[in-house]
């Protein structure tokens, strides 16, 4: 470390959201059960605030921060304001479920803290701070995973910890390998140390640093857990595995190309094309016939993974790259977390069937479904629309076109069974399920979020011209 740039402040909606998770555990323990929506409120108002820091920051240069270890600059800031505003949407989704519950500040702790992990994520420049972020935003997530302590809880949080646990342990030693390849932890001493160490070195480190960091953002190796770990969680639990690692995980791997892996002759693009297309075909195939929506939802941010890798696959072969992927990230996060808002607001609704009759029973609430569905499919003028098509024109700006056409046609295939789910709302009530009871708070997130995924859609131009700028050195 230099010792010359070990400012807190370069870090405040981190420590923010870190001193709130640590003040509210501390509250929690004080505060008689009515009262605990005090931590939630706390929590909230950290994420503001983290909101509030990230956009100032983005008026600086890019920098580094601690020793160069953790870097300030586009991806990062896009980062923290996704995460800390989906962090909001997630505790939004929660605290009238959790109210006067006996473990209710424990579970806004532990958002806290996984949350925080997304965002060490999301800014480290160093392979140690990336372990620690992977571990900061595991370990949390595995005790929400199973926050309800029945038997579906129970299994989702085993797998996601065993699949976790094993990948984690292949994501260090991924590391052990590139720190002996490169002789450093630090990005831009490991980008001159790679360089010069033996090519299968390289090749096996990269692997498995792949792999546990694509475990956190969902995709192909690291997918075995999504299925079960989302139908087995609570509604907003699941509507925080399948958007807030998933930000930071991606914001890394973006990152790995553009420093460490920069002057190697590690063939990246045609990995990461190749993991593209696993995950978007396998996603698609297996959302095809589902009828639990939560599963459903669980393989398409699966396939989700796949079209975010495109701008991914062609760092640096493009000035598409980066705008692409960022606001890809924000539409998407905007766009599933409505999804999962709709699901939140029909508490008695597990399957597609239990759908039926929506439209008579509460057509607002469909309309929000529609367009957070067919956003999700990239139909215009949501948000996901205008990133795919930035991340389908960044691979072919970057050669390859090839898997552009092959995202493409995924595309069209998932529309399949998106319809599926919309379909029967319009039909008349059966006997399946039960879509009378509402939670109003989560309706009116729905409501918003598919406002705001058709905002940000037509405010796409924009938004997208802020979102460049180089990275941190």
């Amino acid at each position: 470390m230099t010792g010359m740039n070990e400012n807190p402040l370069n870090l405040l909606p981190e420590v923010l959201l870190a001193a709130s998770a640590v003040l509210g555990l501390l509250l929690g323990a004080w505060l008689p059960r009515r009262r605990q929506w005090l931590t939630g409120a706390l929590a909230g108002a950290a994420c503001i605030g983290g909101i509030v820091a990230a956009a100032i920051a983005t008026a600086g240069p890019a920098q580094t921060a601690f020793g160069d270890s953790f870097a300030i600059d586009p991806v990062t800031a896009t980062s923290r304001i996704i995460i800390l505003g989906s962090t909001l949407f997630v505790l939004a989704l929660a605290m009238p479920r959790l109210h006067a519950e006996p473990r209710e500040t424990e579970f806004y702790v532990l958002l806290q803290l996984a949350s925080a992990g997304a965002l060490v994520l999301a800014g480290a420049q160093d392979l140690l701070l990336l372990a620690a972020g992977y571990l900061l935003a595991s370990v949390p997530a595995y005790a929400l995973a199973g926050f309800r302590k029945d038997g579906p809880g129970t299994e989702a949080a085993l797998k996601y910890y065993v699949v976790g646990a094993l990948l984690g342990v292949l994501m260090l030693t991924g590391i052990t390998v590139l720190l002996a390849a490169g002789r450093a932890t630090a990005y831009p001493m490991l980008r001159s140390g790679l360089a010069e160490a033996p090519a299968g070195l390289v090749a096996v480190g990269t692997l498995a640093l792949l792999a546990g960091v694509l475990f956190k953002a969902g995709g192909v190796p690291g997918h075995f857990w999504v299925p079960d770990a989302v139908q087995g969680s609570p509604a907003p639990v699941a509507a925080f595995l399948t958007t807030i690692p998933k930000v930071g995980a991606l914001a890394a791997l973006y990152r790995l190309p553009a420093a460490p892996l920069a002057d190697t002759d590690l063939p990246w693009s045609d990995l990461v094309a190749v993991l593209s297309v696993a995950s978007m075909t396998l996603g698609n195939l297996a959302a095809f016939f589902q009828q639990d929506v939560k599963r459903l939802l669980a393989y398409s941010t699966i396939s989700q993974v796949g079209y975010l890798l495109l701008p991914v696959a062609v760092a640096g072969r493009t000035d598409l790259d980066q705008k692409a992927l960022l606001y890809y990230l924000a539409g998407y996060a905007l766009t599933n977390l409505g999804v999962f808002a709709v699901v939140c607001a029909l508490p008695g609704a597990h399957t597609i069937d239990d759908y039926r009759g929506l439209a008579r029973a509460h057509s607002a609430l469909l309309a929000s479904l529609v367009v957070c569905l067919l956003g999700l499919v990239g139909t215009p003028p949501t948000a996901v629309f205008l990133g795919k098509l930035e991340a389908f024109s960044a691979a072919f700006d970057g050669d390859y076109a090839w898997l552009a056409v092959v995202a493409a046609v995924n595309t069209v295939a998932s529309l399949f069974y998106y319809l599926r789910w919309i379909a029967p709302a319009f039909l008349a009530r059966g006997h399946a399920g039960d879509t009378r009871t509402t939670s109003r708070t989560a309706a009116l997130i729905a409501y918003g979020a598919a406002t705001g995924s058709v905002l940000l859609g037509l405010l796409g131009g924009a938004v997208l011209d802020v979102l460049g700028g180089p990275l941190a050195p």
